[in-house]
């Protein structure tokens, strides 16, 4: 990020300095912002936002019997799903069940396809 706001800054300065004296150098500051914003927009807010999409997708699709990791690293398989208040409820061995919010779901474990071994 301190790469672009130098860059910018030495590219305003060669800008005034190419300038004559009678003004006019507004303009072409407000160009270079607007250009930052832009850049500014498609480097941090587009990304984020597919992240969310994708993540929220990944909660929206999970179903009973899914493996999944939880955000603490509990390794478990979906016994049941609350969708009134957003609670799952995580078998972790043949006695034991966790209830967690939807949210703490990291991902889901994919089974290996037919073709390939378990090591």
């Amino acid at each position: 990020m301190y790469y672009w706001i130098t860059t910018a800054t030495l590219f305003a300065e060669a800008n005034e300095n190419a300038q004559p004296e009678n003004g006019g150098g507004g303009i072409s500051q407000l160009y270079l912002i607007i250009a930052m914003a832009v850049m500014a927009y498609f480097i941090l807010y587009l990304p984020s936002k597919r992240e969310k999409a994708k993540r929220q997708s990944l909660l929206d699709a999970l179903k009973k019997n899914d493996k999944v990791v939880t955000a603490g690293g509990i390794v478990g398989t979906i016994a049941s799903i609350s969708p009134e208040n957003d609670e799952v409820t995580v078998k972790v061995d043949d006695n034991t069940r966790i209830r967690f919010r939807r949210s703490s779901i990291q991902y889901v474990v994919e089974p290996p396809a037919e073709g390939e071994k378990q090591s």
